[in-house]
């Protein structure tokens, strides 16, 4: 088989034994890799109806197929396991090294059981299994973590995922992080600390044989070319962070934990501002041509040298969403939560709930004592040193911030229980997972997409945003087009996070950002790498097949329509500023949009998946379970 080693090594923590699972061709052509394919290892491997953090909750690790070719932004990896801060499936995707050294020592996914007694570093070296003492490792941030585990070895081929003191102290949006990339948004690496895994090293050291090496090669010349032209400009000179501007001038910038949609300093914390203040350099993942993260620096102030890359999502976040216009304090919460190993963007809501729950009264200084403030702090919008000293609270779980680590929606039910009050309506999350960085008051289509996403508030699992923005569609009105919308948009993006590639290239194929472009050449690039007949239905499959298996997981674990849903403040409260403001999405909405969605989906009123529709698409095991 080409492109593919055929096997799954399977590990086991408690017992600390090894076992390699093999999978026949056809089980390939359903999955392909990514987070399809660790999707359903989890599904295959999960104690069903476990809690997240218990032994039972599996770490399920695909490659992808091009991992390790000349494809570019091919070198990415998905991974998957139950998410503690939803309940339902945790798939996220990271890239670099890490994916092409796996790729290397011949596995095509991994997974891992159960937990450890101790602090562990699983060392995959090749064909041979280590099960190294990582006590030394701990206290480490996830940076210091890859260095030190590769002085240890001495081999600078030694790749590593790994957790920082976020994983280890059991944050619940903490991620795994590798070549300075994140697994993040879903909480990956609490899922490691329950297993006491701080790492896993791997070393290849073998070839990757493709079926048409020629072809391949051609393919990717042809892509890595048009990566460098005017489809890819916009990341490469000032990343995703030249959306700060763009989305303000839409009214789209969630601003003081999303109470507005503009934010009034947006120039002191745009892309170009960062660009001409504080970039240092511009820096590529392995097999990307394009280069979109601005790795940016403090040079001036109490945070200087604080330094790390900087995309639109993390900014927002803990920028306009924190009411916060100093581009150093920005940095250095950003910076934190990367060396920390906790997910920025969630980071970045739970600060600005504590914020806007501070500023209404529910929280005194009094609540923000701490060991660098014994009598407490005053954490208003704005207020960056504020939110620096509440990040490192959450890392630690020191007084407060032990209720921050849990996310928004526990921490407000936590604090409505114990006081009486309603923090869970300026709760900004979906399904336990807090929202990105638009406004979907202004984005009707995104809206549902949103609500119907299988981690949670996702921009990257739909694209349901795009309608709405380039102004396909109406984005304050609804119409009975926009379940195909959010369907299409959803499935078009797996097709993106199965392979996996980057979706920055997605306009390298024909100029344009739609399936007649691109399914073809990928239906090409599959072809050449494994020597399969791939042709546009097959490649349009793979998006439904990868959406799919991580719903059924989902119903599985007990999802019903009611988890479909959308935050208190987007129903209720209209903003009052911009060209979005007064706008709102009411529950009669949702409630119809959702409608046209599950019929756009095949599925039923109540959302769940007809036993037909399961065997169409080949997954007659999975009907049998959930099929109605």
């Amino acid at each position: 088989m080409y492109g593919y080693s055929g096997r799954i090594l399977h590990i086991d923590l408690t017992d600390r034994k090894t076992w390699v699972e093999k999978k026949p061709e056809s089980w390939y052509k359903m999955y392909i890799g990514g987070v399809s394919m660790a999707s359903r290892l989890l599904w295959e491997n999960i104690e069903v109806g476990c809690d997240p953090l218990s032994p039972g909750n599996p770490i399920c690790i695909a490659n992808g197929i091009f991992a390790g070719t000349p494809v570019p932004v091919g070198g990415k990896y998905g991974l998957a396991s139950k998410s503690p801060l939803t309940g339902f499936i945790g798939d996220s995707l990271s890239g670099s090294w890490f994916s092409i050294a796996l790729k290397r020592a011949t596995w095509d996914g991994l997974v891992i059981h159960g937990a450890s007694e101790s602090w562990v570093n699983v060392f995959v070296d090749d064909e041979r299994v280590q099960f190294r003492d990582a006590t030394q490792l701990l206290g480490l941030d996830t940076f210091e973590t890859e260095e030190a585990i590769r002085e240890e070895m001495g081999d600078d081929q030694v790749r590593s995922a790994t957790i920082g003191p976020s994983g280890e102290n059991m944050v619940r949006y903490a991620n795994v992080t590798n070549d300075g990339r994140q697994a993040g948004r879903t909480g990956h690496g609490m899922v490691w600390g329950s297993k006491k895994l701080k790492a896993l090293s791997v070393r290849g050291t073998h070839g990757v044989t493709v079926a048409d090496p020629d072809t391949l090669m051609q393919l990717s010349f042809d892509i890595t070319q048009a990566a460098q032209g005017p489809h890819t400009s916009k990341y490469r000179l000032l990343g995703t962070a030249t959306n700060v501007l763009n989305m303000n001038r839409l009214g789209l910038l969630p601003t003081r934990n999303f109470q507005e949609g503009v934010f009034e300093d947006a120039e002191l914390v745009s892309g170009e501002y960062l660009d001409a203040h504080h970039k240092v350099k511009i820096i590529a993942c392995a097999q990307c041509p394009i280069a979109c993260e601005q790795m940016s620096a403090v040079k001036t102030g109490p945070y200087t040298g604080a330094m790390t890359g900087i995309e639109y999502e993390c900014l927002f976040s803990n920028g306009p969403n924190c009411g916060i216009n100093d581009m150093r304090a920005v940095i250095k919460l950003i910076d934190l939560c990367d060396r920390s190993g906790m997910d920025a963007m969630s980071n970045g809501v739970i600060v600005s709930w504590t914020m806007e729950t501070f500023e209404r009264g529910v929280f005194t200084k009094e609540d923000f004592k701490c060991k660098k403030y014994p009598e407490g702090f005053e954490p208003y919008f704005g207020n960056g040193e504020a939110a620096v000293t509440l990040t490192e609270m959450i890392r630690d779980r020191e007084g407060i911030g032990n209720i921050l680590a849990e996310g928004t929606r526990r921490a407000s039910a936590q604090i409505d229980a114990e006081r009486g009050t309603e923090t869970y309506k300026w709760a900004m999350n979906i399904k336990g997972l807090e929202n990105p960085g638009y406004d979907a008051r202004g984005l009707k289509t995104f809206s549902v997409g949103l609500a119907v996403g299988t981690r949670g508030g996702c921009h990257n699992r739909t694209a349901a945003y795009d309608p709405d923005i380039k102004g396909r569609v109406d984005r304050f009105s609804i119409d009975d087009t926009r379940g195909k919308l959010a369907r299409s948009t959803e499935e078009y993006a797996a097709v993106y996070d199965t392979l996996p590639l980057c979706k920055f290239i997605r306009r390298c194929f024909t100029g344009k950002a739609d399936r007649a472009g691109a399914w073809p050449t990928i239906a090409k690039l599959i072809n050449a790498t494994t020597g399969w007949d791939y042709d546009y239905d097959d490649v349009e499959l793979i998006g439904e097949r990868a959406h799919t298996i991580k719903k059924a997981f989902n119903i599985r674990e007990g999802w019903t329509r009611a988890d479909d849903h959308l935050p208190y403040r987007w129903h209720h409260d209209p903003m009052t500023k911009g060209p979005s403001a007064g706008h709102v999405v009411t529950e009669e909405e949702l409630e119809y949009l959702k409608d046209l969605y599950y019929e756009a989906k095949g599925w039923t009123n109540d959302g769940l998946i007809p036993k037909q529709k399961l065997i169409d698409l080949g997954m007659d095991d999975v009907a049998e379970e959930i099929g109605v």
